[in-house]
């Protein structure tokens, strides 16, 4: 039987965000508690893949090497707990090249779930944006809602999806579910 899969979005979930884009490492500032709340999660066994639309590559704010380098400093910050993320797919593109793999399409998470031979059953997505609400729908997972990032903003718009579960941050997400 496969582990258990938490699909996280980046910006907004584990790290900071900005509607002016994350565009180098030294802007990519972890949420307080996230980084801890991935190594609970894997040292429960669960398996974590991040799923992350980052179209500031094809506008040109920065290239591959510079998203590389937030990785980095992201695996760099589990290392110190001995964890690491399991699988990172990143698209990209502008919503306007209508490929598969920008969410709210499910194209990321199903490489996630393929790659990883996790079971959609046992999978849950945990965002902060109703694009990552309707990726989570058409890749028939569970999903869960944080307030970080523009969490606030998706549900003071009123378009969330009614019996969506909402948490504070990741770190509240990871506490209710190993509790």
């Amino acid at each position: 039987m496969s582990k258990p899969l938490i699909i996280l979005d980046r910006d907004g979930v584990i790290n900071e965000d900005s509607d002016n884009y994350i565009k180098s490492p030294q802007e990519w500032i972890p949420i307080e508690g996230s980084i801890e709340a991935i190594a609970l999660l894997k040292k429960a066994g669960y398996l974590v893949g991040v799923a992350t639309n980052q179209s500031g590559i094809a506008r040109g704010y920065y290239g591959l090497d510079t998203l590389n380098a937030m990785h980095d400093k992201m695996a760099s910050l589990l290392q110190k707990y001995s964890v690491s993320i399991d699988y990172i797919a990143y698209c990209p593109h502008l919503s306007a090249d209508a490929c598969e793999c920008r969410k709210p399409k499910a194209g990321m998470l199903n490489e996630i779930i393929e790659y990883l031979g996790a079971d959609r059953s046992s999978t849950i997505m945990i965002g902060d944006k109703l694009a990552d609400v309707q990726a989570a729908q058409a890749a028939d997972v569970d999903f869960a809602l944080v307030k970080t990032g523009k969490g606030d903003r998706v549900i003071a718009s009123g378009e969330l999806p009614e019996a969506i579960d909402i948490y504070d941050d990741l770190s509240s997400f990871v506490k209710y579910l190993l509790r």
